[in-house]
């Protein structure tokens, strides 16, 4: 089993944020900056694709649920992502992303088999910071876990979820079903799942199918306007209200 090493610590807005690594594996965890030794519900975040383990959309949903929840919350970055260096198929991936959206060509095919192998590679990883957050006395291995990814984080999120008992409830976004389907008929826990009905890149009917294969009896469908980029910022809101639904806590500010 790989340790976790805490390497800096900082805090801002009622929150202490804990750089790590693990195995090689950036990350940091988040925790409230009052009361941060009692023990609270975890929750991983799956950062979108290009993005990093402290992009803005991951800091402020962290602090949705650290300071208005009392979670605590962890993200990792993603293989060739933040401060993990891309490999040469990295490169060749994203030349060809690159070169189809110069061109007006679909992305589809190209963000499915890159994020798929992202992920064969990311799993493993975020099981392993699991077991080693899991060893500080603030979470221990008795809490719940919840997991949210939008993007590249559902690419990740889904057969990780599939993957690990521990993940009690999650929160998806929109991506295309090819290669997460499969996955997604083995997770019976509860889900909420978002999509983008004018979405540009993932038709509708793409993310309708990818949402039919999840085998929970308790899932949620979120469908709103907009296009791939355009998700309401009162999702976040939502997600939260899942998690404390069903991972314990009350909201104690306002989402």
């Amino acid at each position: 089993m790989h340790s976790l090493q805490f390497t800096s610590e900082s805090s801002s807005n009622g929150m202490v944020g804990r750089d790590f690594i693990v195995g090689g594996v950036p990350g940091v965890l988040w925790s409230p900056a009052s009361g941060a030794a009692d023990r609270a519900p975890l929750v991983l975040l799956g950062h979108g694709g290009g993005a990093h383990k402290k992009h803005p959309a991951m800091t402020g949903r962290a602090q949705r649920l650290v300071t208005g929840c009392g979670y605590r919350v962890a993200v990792i970055d993603a293989p060739g992502h933040g401060d993990r260096p891309r490999s040469a198929q990295d490169e060749r991936d994203i030349a060809e992303l690159r070169q189809a959206q110069a061109e007006g060509e679909p992305q589809g095919p190209i963000i499915v088999g890159y994020n798929a192998r992202l992920a064969e590679l990311a799993v493993p990883e975020w099981q392993a910071t699991l077991d080693a957050l899991q060893e500080l006395p603030e979470i221990g291995a008795e809490g719940p876990v919840g997991y949210v990814g939008i993007g590249l984080g559902t690419a990740i999120g889904v057969p990780l979820v599939a993957a690990e008992p521990r993940i009690t409830a999650a929160v998806f976004g929109p991506h295309w079903p090819d290669a997460l389907a499969a996955h997604a008929r083995q997770i019976t826990v509860p889900i909420e799942f978002d999509i983008q009905w004018d979405d540009e890149h993932i038709p509708r009917e793409a993310g309708l199918a990818l949402f039919d294969a999840f085998a929970s009896k308790e899932k949620t469908l979120h469908a709103n306007a907009g296009k791939h980029l355009e998700l309401p910022r009162f999702e976040v809101d939502s997600a939260v209200r899942f998690l404390v639904r069903h991972l314990g806590l009350t909201v104690t500010s306002p989402a």
